[in-house]
């Protein structure tokens, strides 16, 4: 029998898939969705199995002028609520916090008193040590924390190094690899998955991928870096985002998730696998 593997066809459950339809997609409307908009994304999530969405950003009022942006743009409590009651499915909720664009300590609320379960924190390398503090702010309120380094492609080495040692004694859950201008190549997913994870080593986090698709590339190099080992995926419905958008979740489910019962679009019980 033949000792080569196939990587590609394997089963992980610990594989979690993440929908920023509305946030990521928000960047090219200024959030300017309909509530029912809002809603079908939440509702298909949900009959889904998608594991988690983030819902919108957290920007900072003094900031964004709330005349000028829709309402997720700032994701108040309330309005989380007009869509998601007390969401009570097995989808998780998010939100994501950028670094020096969000008042955390005011408008992120203690766990207890919201319905979000995660945090991400979204960074560029020269804000790291706001998003430090942030991370801390976070979790020491309950939440779940991800730290997304943005626009990795432009960062130099030295720094990114520096920034991944720092993030890694972050109590963050999660560090992604985001692709923010969809320039990277898939031999390039690998060397960033892998220095992400050499950094990651022994402290039990998980790397994630969020590409965008200015290449044509984000679907192809979110399967490479699930290959690699990611365990938390984002996509976007029809690959709406910013610019040229993202990984298509219809992609990423047709070709890499199947169903753990006949019941899969009335339970949330996907689980993921790579068939392809």
């Amino acid at each position: 029998m033949s000792e080569t593997k196939a990587p590609w066809v394997t089963y992980r459950p610990e594989l979690q898939v993440l929908d920023c339809t509305i946030r990521d997609g928000g960047l090219m409307n200024d959030h300017h969705f309909d509530s029912e908009m809002v809603k079908a994304v939440y509702q298909t999530c949900v009959d889904a199995g998608i594991d988690a969405m983030e819902i919108g950003y957290k920007g900072d009022k003094k900031l964004f002028d709330p005349k000028n942006f829709g309402p997720f743009k700032f994701s108040d409590e309330d309005e989380i609520r007009k869509i998601v009651g007390d969401n009570d499915t097995n989808l998780k909720l998010a939100v994501m916090a950028d670094a020096e664009k969000c008042d955390y300590k005011n408008d992120i609320l203690p766990k207890d008193q919201s319905v979000l379960d995660i945090i991400r924190v979204a960074t560029y390398i020269h804000q790291i040590p706001t998003a430090v503090n942030m991370i801390k702010d976070a979790h020491d309120k309950g939440y779940e924390v991800y730290c997304n380094i943005m626009a990795v492609s432009t960062s130099s080495e030295p720094e990114l190094d520096q920034a991944l040692e720092i993030i890694a004694k972050t109590p963050a859950s999660t560090v992604v690899v985001v692709d923010s201008f969809g320039a990277l190549y898939r031999e390039q997913i690998d060397y960033l998955v892998k220095k992400y994870q050499s950094f990651v080593a022994g402290t039990g986090k998980e790397i994630g991928i969020h590409a965008h698709n200015n290449q044509q590339l984000a679907f192809a190099n979110t399967i490479e870096a699930i290959i690699l080992g990611c365990n938390r995926i984002d996509a976007t419905m029809m690959g709406l985002g910013r610019g040229a958008g993202n990984c298509p979740m219809e992609l990423l489910i047709d070709s890499c998730v199947i169903p753990s019962s006949t019941n899969a679009r009335f339970t949330n019980s996907y689980k993921i696998t790579l068939w392809i």
